[in-house]
């Protein structure tokens, strides 16, 4: 599996020929978006920033999309997506955002998405148990403070911790850097990963650099 980083919260994981996007951003958002072709397109709030399923339709690929809570198996890949709230976009009005668990190669992700509390309901918490790669997005305005960000990582006792969503304020990358007592990261540009390099691995921080 390798994992890359696109900005905000769009991440590409590609297995074999399988490519899964997380979180695309559209051509509609101010920030900078990626084109690649993917095969599976999870949006977990639909807002321009997250939903560029447009962006990841390439190439002769069309991804199944994924934008809500619900069970889904697709190419041998099981995903569960859990209902939670946000408020991002500074909105006053309740959002819905979807947080995602992914089974594939016998390693548990947890994508977050647009998360802006740290206080899960215990139904999703205990859904979420056993997480090998947890995807937490680190920035306030409307998702995760720093510190929040930290805290509820801690909570969920991943294996492997990748922050999300901070490519347009480094200050908060290194706030949560700093609350994890992880200040020496350096970012990487992707990461390649199996089921055997997670042997005693808790809670370890992996920061990858934006690429576009």
């Amino acid at each position: 599996m390798v994992i890359t980083h696109s900005g905000l919260e769009a991440i590409k994981i590609q297995f074999g020929e399988t490519v899964i996007a997380l979180n695309p951003v559209s051509k509609e958002s101010k920030h900078k978006s990626a084109r690649f072709g993917a095969d599976i397109a999870l949006v977990s709030l639909n807002d321009p920033d997250f939903n560029g399923v447009e962006n990841v339709t390439h190439g002769g690929r069309a991804p199944f999309v994924v934008n809500g809570p619900g069970e889904y198996e697709i190419k041998g890949i099981f995903i569960k997506g859990f209902k939670s709230e946000s408020h991002y976009g500074d909105s006053k009005d309740v959002r819905i955002n979807t947080i995602y668990s992914i089974s594939l190669e016998g390693m548990n992700l947890c994508f977050l998405g647009a998360l802006d509390s740290k206080d899960l309901s215990a139904e999703t918490k205990e859904a979420l148990d056993d997480i090998d790669v947890l995807f937490v997005p680190v920035g306030g305005n409307g998702v995760l403070s720093p510190a929040a960000a930290n805290e509820l990582a801690v909570k969920l006792e991943p294996k492997l911790i990748i922050p999300m969503h901070w490519s347009n304020d480094e200050k908060n990358l290194k706030a949560f850097l700093k609350e994890a007592g992880e200040e020496g990261s350096k970012p990487e540009e992707k990461l390649t990963l199996k089921k055997k390099d997670l042997e005693g691995k808790e809670g370890e921080v992996v920061v990858l650099a934006p690429s576009l």
